[in-house]
């Protein structure tokens, strides 16, 4: 089997952005000896070095006087140099004059001293210990340390290459924080593809990628820009599509008009029968199916100058009137729940049409009730209409809107109808910028919830 790999952007990506995120840690973490060490060979500060040379000196007119019987009884302390400082007198040899032994700190010190090869000083957790300040006295040669109590913080390497576990804990976070702005460079436009994507699915068809996703030279740019083309083609087919079937519709008129002026002209002159009275039934039928393709086209291209501000109320009062007789009739009861003074931006015709669709099937399906409910939800209105019928099976509930389509269901098989109602109900309400959905209710039932912008749509 012939294998092939061929690296792209996306990969060279991932593998500079982990390799340099990788190596920074290994050298942060290899840099730490070198920058301690570079700290810890700091040249002695000139006030550490005078407060050297003053010990050193006064050490020396004390020997010269006589008031020193023995060096060892001297308590390292010299009254200028404050009594903080404690100064340790080593001899050529390196053992400690003035005390018994010398202390793991000190050695440790003066093992750093030897190795830099000229005065430093060192912090250590709670002392500044610096020297050595060499001097001779009566032929001998002898060095001299100071050691002072010191609290100031120390720098943070230097607390880093003590403590392990916080070097650990920092490389992870840095790490992490580096993976994470790599992470987050590579999922923000796949995110907004996500997004647009959704967009799509809802019929938002002139919904696509922004620019600063398809300017990208890698992968992801190439999928925004393929993702575009493909909307492109979505919107031009169904708005295609769109335009036939109402082109379709309109010539249709023309001979069913000719059609029904033929049949009226033949009953007039006496003619009759079941065929005739079949002819008339299927002229209807089609002038019917006419129509609402005709209002289905509409309502996807309607006119923005019929939107008016009006109470919701007022919009629906014949509709719901029309609805409370049909129910009555079915001997079906309609509650209804819309209150007073709830004025929104619509266009009454389109916002009718699509309520009046939802009540008709809710009260064709209904056992005994339905619900019809409308309320301000912060911005939006929502209107939610609740029957206690068989309702629709769960895969169906999201095509139940497309046109032309009736689930193979107990609710759907007797309607009669082109399954356009819903289509046309879903335009309308798209058409002012909101949203419409189906579900099974809680215990039996169809529940269609609209949501409604309060302001005007852009």
């Amino acid at each position: 089997m012939k294998f092939s790999f061929t690296p792209n952007k996306i990969f060279i990506k991932l593998l500079l952005g982990f390799w340099l995120c990788s190596s920074m840690i290994i050298a942060i973490v290899a840099l730490l000896p070198l920058l301690q060490e570079s700290y810890d060979r700091a040249p002695l500060q000139p006030r550490l070095e005078q407060q050297l040379s003053k010990a050193a000196s006064w050490v020396q007119l004390e020997a010269a006087n006589k008031s020193f019987h023995k060096l060892n009884q001297w308590n390292g302390r010299h009254p200028g140099a404050g009594r903080a400082v404690r100064f340790y007198l080593m001899d050529a040899d390196g053992q400690l004059i003035n005390g018994k032994r010398s202390s793991r700190l000190l050695r440790q010190f003066m093992l750093m001293a030897e190795e830099a090869g000229h005065p430093i000083s060192r912090q250590f957790r709670h002392d500044l210990v610096f020297g050595p300040y060499e001097f001779t006295m009566e032929g001998k040669q002898y060095s001299l340390f100071g050691r002072m109590p010191a609290h100031h913080p120390r720098p943070l390497f230097l607390f880093l290459a003590d403590n392990k576990l916080a070097t650990l804990l920092l490389a992870i976070a840095l790490s992490g924080s580096l993976c994470a702005l790599l992470a987050w460079h590579l999922g923000k436009p796949l995110r907004q593809l996500k997004s647009s994507a959704e967009a799509l699915t809802k019929g938002e068809l002139d919904c696509r990628v922004d620019s600063s996703t398809t300017k990208r030279s890698d992968e992801v740019g190439q999928l925004a820009l393929a993702f575009n083309a493909m909307a492109d083609a979505i919107q031009t087919t169904l708005n295609s599509q769109q335009r036939l079937i109402s082109d379709v519709s309109h010539e249709l008129r023309t001979p069913l008009t000719r059609l029904q002026l033929s049949l009226a002209l033949a009953r007039k002159k006496g003619l009759q029968g079941t065929e005739i009275d079949r002819i008339g039934y299927e002229a209807e039928q089609l002038e019917l199916l006419i129509n609402e393709l005709l209002e289905l086209s509409r309502v996807k291209n309607p006119d923005a100058q019929q939107m008016k501000l009006l109470d919701l109320s007022e919009t629906l009062c014949q509709v719901l009137d029309d609805a409370e007789f049909e129910a009555e009739q079915q001997f079906k009861l309609l509650h209804i729940d819309i209150p007073e003074q709830l004025e929104l931006v619509h266009n009454p015709r389109l916002i009718s049409r699509a309520i009046e669709n939802l009540l008709r099937n809710a009260i064709r399906y209904a056992s005994a009730r339905i619900n019809l409910v409308a309320k301000p939800a912060g911005d939006w209105l929502e209107i939610c209409i609740e029957d206690d019928g068989p309702g629709i099976p769960s895969q169906e509930l999201g095509a139940i809107f497309r046109p032309f389509y009736r689930p193979d269901s107990a609710r759907e098989r007797e309607s009669g109808g082109w399954g356009l109602g819903l289509a046309i109900t879903q335009a309308a309400i798209q058409a002012h910028g909101g949203v419409v959905k189906a579900e099974n209710a809680s215990l039996t039932g169809l529940r269609v919830q609209i949501r409604l912008p309060l302001k005007r749509p852009s």
